[in-house]
């Protein structure tokens, strides 16, 4: 048989069969979901996607702009401009007391998922357990189980406040376990760990001889007189912890993609490896726009933080009023109330709300099993629009109650 032949008579896989096993498995987005649905309706309002309303405040786009017009448009360092990993070690140094050599021990990244995907790739081996809590962002789960490692989930519960304790944390750990993942202030729930808590958390790692990962993208966003802990920051802790933070949310620059790890310089060595090879290098007009947001953006975080609590109460007040119990957030820029009152499951509420009064949240589901029965809503847009969307909502949980 020639070889023509033989080639013709081969049975060949179907495209998908390529897929790596861990790839093909994965569930998408629930966010993505109900985003795509509600691009395809008119007169939506959108609780889904956690992206501030606001625009990048000007001075910011002007420090981009401006290096643009000065041709600094060709590579940084692969850990980004020194002048800006300096500015951000100043900023960590000032706000939270913990400091890092902006050299060794900091590199700018595409965002603080970029952020998350690197650390995790560089701690982790096959097998390697990841105790996180939740529900949490979607991406925590996926992005261990990417990097090789088994991803331990451990609930959190309304009557609790949605905080984890250290001794839940404790009760998961395993001959296997090599990190602990911590994301507070929490997306979805609003929740926030005071210092006590994170304390006590600090104690089980040391004892266990663990790493943290804690994902801080929100530290700037916090309500009702709660002050933010940088993990890092605990007695102990810098050395045992990867610190992940970013400008998409305190500076409403989402679309610019710049986020950053802080981490000890032997950590940060393997860390630096994977983003050099993925990456390269940040972009570069981003990176001069950051630099702009923390030299000119505090008055702009301080706006815009007020702003958020005018909504963070509205809302809040409204879902309660309407009979669906809601945990008063105090940090990031969600609400997360239980829907179950209504006879409907929290993908069924999510999709008639969607299609009935066109009004988009996203299913507590999509954010882990312990969100089974509620429902995430955004307050990053404008209060107009939430006063509208909480009327739209109240009418269609009368309706469900109804009939």
């Amino acid at each position: 048989m020639s070889v023509d032949q033989s080639a013709a008579t081969r049975t060949h896989r179907p495209t998908e069969a390529f897929l790596a096993e861990r790839v093909a498995g994965l569930a998408p987005s629930g966010i993505r979901r109900f985003f795509d649905m509600l691009n395809e309706m008119r007169d939506v309002i959108s609780l889904t996607i956690g992206e501030p309303d606001f625009t990048t405040p000007e001075p910011i786009t002007r420090a981009a702009v401006a290096s643009l017009g000065r041709g600094e448009t060709h590579y940084t360092a692969n850990g980004g401009m020194i002048e800006l990993r300096v500015k951000i070690a100043e900023h960590l140094a000032g706000r939270y007391g913990v400091t890092y050599d902006p050299r060794t021990e900091l590199i700018i990244t595409v965002g603080a998922s970029e952020a998350v995907d690197v650390s995790l790739r560089a701690i982790l081996d096959p097998g390697d357990e990841v105790i996180y809590h939740e529900p949490c962002f979607v991406a925590y789960a996926p992005l261990i189980e990417l990097a090789g490692g088994v991803a331990v989930r451990v609930p959190t519960l309304e009557a609790n406040e949605f905080a984890v304790s250290a001794a839940e944390i404790e009760a998961a750990i395993t001959p296997r376990t090599k990190a602990i993942f911590l994301g507070y202030p929490n997306n979805p729930t609003g929740a926030v760990l005071d210092r006590d808590e994170l304390a006590a958390i600090a104690a089980v790692v040391a004892g266990h001889d663990l790493l943290v990962v804690s994902d801080e993208i929100y530290d700037r966003l916090v309500y009702a007189g709660h002050q933010h802990v940088a993990f890092s920051a605990l007695a102990g802790m810098r050395e045992r912890t990867i610190l992940i933070g970013g400008f998409s949310k305190a500076y409403a620059m989402t679309g610019w993609r710049i986020g950053y790890v802080a981490a000890p310089a032997t950590l940060m060595s393997g860390i630096a490896k994977i983003h050099q090879y993925a990456i390269m290098c940040a972009p570069t007009p981003a990176q001069h726009a950051a630099m702009g947001a923390l030299e000119t953006g505090e008055p702009f975080v301080l706006e815009m933080l007020n702003e958020y609590e005018r909504r963070r109460t509205l809302m809040t007040q409204r879902l309660n009023e309407m009979g669906l119990p809601c945990f008063e957030p105090r940090g990031a820029f969600y609400c997360f109330p239980n829907v179950t009152s209504t006879g409907l499951d929290d993908e069924t509420f999510a999709q008639r709300l969607l299609t009935e009064e066109r009004v988009a949240v996203v299913p507590g589901s999509a954010f882990g099993p312990s969100g089974v029965g509620y429902v995430r809503a955004c307050y990053a847009t404008a209060f107009e629009q939430i006063v509208e969307a909480m009327d739209r909502t109240e009418r269609f949980v009368r309706r469900c109650r109804e009939g």
